[in-house]
């Protein structure tokens, strides 16, 4: 018979954290004594549930401050998630209470918990149950049928879950029109781009509408929403290749003396963000065995609208990424196929896209074109369309048409048409002159000949 957990002699605990290769003794340390003052409050009650949480909670707060007490229950979370996926233990006590909560995250939770009045912390943490309006039952009917026709569909899920929890809120617009419905949930938003969201929300359900009865007469859609939004969005700032090569080496002088790869690690994610237009997220899934060598490429794997795609790179790269990858096994990284082709010794040795951002983002404070503090001024993306922009004019001056190569350009960087690339073309000083003496050079002689012939 398997032995279930809390076992008498804390087993499941030694072998949980001898999985999680910490490297440091203090972690080890601090990991087994959360682990073990929490199973001695679990062993003194019946069942696990909120009230162990509750004593474990009074228990731990005589010992830490009320910050260090919340950063040591994800130690607890973790632990119960691994003794629930190994059927040690029948229901996790915290998931519980996030399920009936309707949220996704289990901190909000634990500071209920941790609050003076824990029954009413967690009332007012209730959400109301997702789709659960009177039209909650066509939207998510809708939203099935789009996943599994292949699409990830996941911006407009949040819309309707939106409009959803607002029908929720006020049940007394159930019998109302659906223009109603929609007229006051706008009223409601306070954000710049409301009307651009009514005009989606009302869009989308008339297409769900119109999908369950092909008698409902077609919805025309109303265009000016959305480039009044267009007006708003931020300018792309475009990095010269000069720009580039400052961040670069700074990228390659990075202080970083707890992680010796750091600078490597930084370097190369920049080149291949600049020289592939790679997105922060295809960085992040890029695998050891994506690279192949021997015809100069890298596979960019299940990207947007579950796309792969290979990559040629120029020769000068692929000797920056055999560089990289000698440090990474004299860092003594894994060398499987499937081990992050960006590797760390720490948590799950893969950088995730936020980190890669963060990273690279410091790069681009210190490189002097982004204030210290702040969203404003350029972005980590804004990588991709200086690559656009400056192939253009690569083109341009090598007296090659760029029309002729936008289709190539358009798969190179994984978009499903050429006008999905057109957005990526930022207009800048250089790319109006060179587009003008182009023209000059070809489009003007034609104007002359068709005044010649004029009768």
């Amino acid at each position: 018979m398997t032995v279930r957990w809390p076992d008498p002699d804390r087993a499941y605990i030694g072998r949980y954290v001898a999985s999680l290769d910490l490297r440091s003794i203090k972690s080890r340390t601090c990991y087994r004594q959360v682990l073990h003052g929490f199973q001695d409050v679990v062993e003194r009650h019946e069942a696990l549930d909120q009230q162990v949480l509750l004593a474990w909670l009074r228990q731990a707060s005589d010992r830490w401050a009320a910050t260090t007490l919340l950063h040591r229950t994800r130690i607890i979370d973790r632990f119960l998630d691994h003794l629930l996926g190994t059927a040690a233990i029948d229901h996790n006590p915290v998931e519980a209470l996030r399920e009936a909560c309707h949220i996704k995250q289990c901190m909000p939770v634990w500071r209920a918990l941790i609050s003076c009045d824990p029954e009413q912390a967690l009332a007012q943490l209730r959400q109301p149950k997702p789709f659960g309006s009177a039209l909650g039952g066509i939207m998510a009917e809708h939203v099935a049928m789009m996943r599994r026709r292949g699409y990830k569909y996941t911006s407009q899920p949040v819309l309707f879950l939106q409009f959803d929890r607002f029908l929720q809120l006020n049940p007394e617009l159930e019998t109302e029109p659906l223009s109603v419905m929609i007229d006051q949930w706008a009223a409601t938003k306070g954000t710049r781009n409301h009307a651009y969201e009514r005009e989606k929300l009302e869009r989308a359900l008339a297409k769900i509408l119109r999908h369950r009865d092909p008698s409902v007469p077609p919805r025309r859609p109303d265009p000016r929403p959305r480039k009044e939004v267009a007006r708003q969005w931020r300018k792309p700032h475009i990095y010269s290749p000069a720009d580039v090569r400052r961040m670069l080496d700074i990228a390659r002088s990075y202080p970083s003396p707890r992680a010796a790869l750091r600078q490597e690690n930084m370097y190369t994610m920049l080149l291949l963000a600049y020289c592939a237009g790679l997105r922060r997220g295809e960085l992040a899934r890029l695998d050891l065995g994506d690279v192949n060598f021997d015809d100069g490429t890298i596979t960019v794997r299940q990207t947007k609208f579950f796309k792969t795609r290979i990559l040629p790179l120029p020769d000068s790269v692929v000797v920056e990424l055999r560089t990289y990858i000698a440090a990474r096994r004299r860092a003594g990284a894994s060398q499987a196929p499937h081990s992050a082709l960006f590797w760390h010794e720490q948590g799950s040795s893969r950088y995730t896209p936020e980190m890669i951002t963060w990273l690279l983002t410091d790069v681009i404070r210190r490189a002097g074109f982004k204030p210290l503090k702040g969203k404003a001024g350029p972005r980590v993306h804004d990588l991709r369309h200086s690559m656009v922009v400056n192939r253009i004019l690569e083109w341009y001056r090598l007296g090659i048409n760029p029309q002729d190569r936008l289709p190539f350009l358009a798969t190179y960087l994984g978009h499903r048409d050429i006008n999905s690339t057109l957005v990526y073309i930022t207009v800048t000083q250089d790319l109006l002159h060179l587009a003008n003496e182009r023209f000059r050079a070809l489009g003007a002689p034609c104007l002359n000949l068709a005044q010649e012939v004029r009768p």
